[in-house]
């Protein structure tokens, strides 16, 4: 649901997938996850997660919660819905998962309901801060930043290690990657001229998605400019008034009316009606940083094609 080291907003992380850069990262990157070793128990592994943890875990746990959208799309991308036994509200894709027990969100997760299902280990985002908790209660946590682009490729990964399917980690991270290339290459033979600056908000707020964020990214990919700089982090909280001077051509958002923001009006996109406000389900894949990123980027670029001046 998305967002946040100048603080993503953990509702659209929630809700989207929410939240959270480099050419060719989905085949790597990340923290390490190298099977550990002499420690290590009969029968398990131990790997390093993304808050530096040394995790052990079943070789290989059949008994998984996922509590964030896009980490139950890559489990099931990497046919091992099976191993599901619950995941995060939010998650809805694919549709199996629907109909399995949900445990809260990313700020209420359902502490007493995690334990009661009696999970291997619970994959969550590296934001989440339940892990400390879950290990008081003897339950196995592993934690994955959600963020960049980068990130993408190396959850796949090491959900591969996690799962024991690390050829069908490779074979989707390859796939992921050369899809996203193709939408990308597409959009710049497409344009003419200068790509158009652009604000994408995430959540009111407002927040937005910066360059590093991994939505940042498939906008540079497709050749636009967003209107926020680098240093202000993945997913920052704006002043409304900040959008107002840099004035984008394009504005991605799932508000209304934003003609009566102050001083809105006075925004060329908004002017000009250059706004690109998506279904439900299309922003759920766009936001969610996971194996659906190449449909998200699909969409983006087929709106940019309609409303870019």
């Amino acid at each position: 649901m998305i967002v946040r080291h100048a603080r993503a907003p953990r509702p659209a992380i929630c809700k989207a997938a929410a939240f959270a850069l480099v050419l060719g990262a989905l085949s790597g990157g990340g923290a390490d996850a190298s099977p550990g070793a002499a420690a290590s128990p009969a029968g398990s592994a131990v790997l390093r997660d993304d808050l530096h943890r040394e995790v052990t875990l079943p070789r290989h746990p059949r008994r998984i919660i996922t509590l964030l959208p896009s980490l139950t799309e890559t489990l099931c991308a990497l046919d091992a819905c099976d191993r599901l036994v619950a995941t995060d509200r939010y998650s809805n894709w694919p549709v199996q998962v629907r109909s399995l027990p949900k445990v809260g969100g990313l700020e209420d997760a359902n502490i007493e309901l995690i334990v009661s299902l009696m999970p291997d280990v619970v994959v969550l985002s590296r934001s989440q801060r339940i892990t400390e908790r879950l290990r008081e209660l003897g339950v196995v946590s592993f934690a994955v930043n959600t963020e960049s682009y980068a990130d993408i490729g190396h959850t796949v990964r090491i959900m591969g290690e996690i799962l024991g399917l690390p050829d069908r980690a490779i074979n989707l991270n390859e796939r992921i990657e050369r899809a996203v290339q193709e939408v990308g290459q597409r959009a710049w033979a497409q344009r003419r001229g200068e790509g158009p600056t652009v604000y994408f908000e995430v959540e009111r707020g407002p927040y937005a998605a910066g360059p590093s964020s991994f939505i940042g990214e498939l906008l540079s990919r497709l050749g636009a400019r967003n209107i926020l700089p680098a240093d202000l982090g993945a997913f920052p909280k704006l002043n409304p008034e900040y959008v107002v001077r840099r004035n984008p051509e394009v504005i991605f958002t799932e508000a209304t009316g934003l003609a009566e923001r102050p001083g809105w009006e006075r925004i060329r996109a908004v002017r000009e009606h250059r706004l690109c406000s998506l279904t439900p389900e299309v922003r759920d894949i766009i936001v969610r940083p996971g194996p659906r990123v190449a449909e998200g980027m699909r969409a983006i670029a087929d709106c940019l094609a309609r409303v870019a001046p």
